[in-house]
């Protein structure tokens, strides 16, 4: 939730006087879920995670593995970050690491 503040200009005095008005905008930036590369978790508990928790099928799992190995993290998910959150949730529970991030 985003907070904009609005001037209030009073032209009928030789002064302008600025009254702070609260205007709340509900900003929901798209998001993404990035799963990180590690030394510790093998290609198929990858894998098997991105199956169970994210919905992928097995090839599309398999190939955001393989780009979460040479790339060093990869955007396996997209959407807002309520949605994203519990799927952040599930994969770090796992032991796998994942963050969301604003998409620019």
């Amino acid at each position: 939730m985003e907070i904009l503040f609005m001037p209030n200009h009073n032209t009928n005095t030789s002064t302008q006087t600025f009254e702070q008005t609260e205007l709340l905008a509900d900003v929901e930036d798209p998001c993404s879920l990035i799963v990180w590369n590690d030394e510790v978790n093998t290609f198929e508990w990858v894998i098997e995670t991105l199956v169970e928790v994210c919905g992928h099928s097995y090839e599309q799992a398999e190939q955001c593995s393989y780009i979460i190995h040479y790339q060093g993290k990869y955007a396996v998910r997209k959407g807002s970050y309520d949605d994203l959150k519990p799927y952040c949730d599930a994969i770090t529970e796992r032991g796998i690491n994942a963050t969301i991030e604003v998409m620019a």
